[in-house]
């Protein structure tokens, strides 16, 4: 080693003188280098380099695991996004189905209240008709009962039921025909 300091500071001028000393020192020290190189190389290098392999291994597997649930977050995303779409257009197929239920059962009571309405209508007027039909063959009755007390009292004898009952029979077919006419 001194020998190696000498030719560092020496000037260049000639040879360095060496003895055998420093021959063997070198010689050591190369003989230990390799030594160390070799145990280095067989001890301490392999471990080192089968731990950064295996973090390399890991970071790569971590890396890969990433992309891979960015693909199934990707995929379950679109997935959710379809399904969406899906429940809204479920959303509006059932509101278009309320809406077309609500149309034909206000349109069912439309109808419902209509026919009831005209039955309703109907009833009435053949009440109307029965009652009037009844108040008109009771006026004819009075009429009749009427026209006999005064022609009784015209005539000056009473009018049996067979006369009271022909009389009526005229005035109504008189009646009806005057109507006609």
């Amino acid at each position: 080693m001194t020998s190696l300091v000498l030719l560092a500071a020496g000037d260049g001028a000639g040879p360095i003188p060496s003895s055998g000393a420093d021959v063997l020192t070198a010689i050591t020290t190369l003989v230990v280098s390799l030594l160390l190189f070799s145990l280095l190389a067989i001890k301490v290098w392999p471990p080192i380099v089968k731990a950064l392999d295996a973090r390399n291994e890991k970071i790569l597997g971590e890396i890969r695991a990433a992309e891979e649930a960015g693909r199934r977050a990707k995929a379950a995303m679109e997935a959710h996004a379809a399904e969406l779409v899906k429940a809204r257009e479920e959303a509006a197929r059932m509101i278009a189905d309320a809406r077309e239920q609500a149309r034909r059962a206000a349109e069912e009571l439309k109808n419902r209240n209509a026919a009831e309405l005209s039955a309703m209508i109907a009833k009435a007027t053949a009440d109307i008709e029965a009652a009037k039909r009844r108040a008109v063959g009771e006026l004819h009755q009075q009429a009749a009962g009427l026209a006999t007390a005064v022609a009784s009292r015209i005539l000056g004898r009473e009018i049996n039921a067979k006369d009271q009952q022909r009389l009526v029979e005229e005035t109504l077919a008189e009646t009806k025909s005057s109507r006609l006419n």
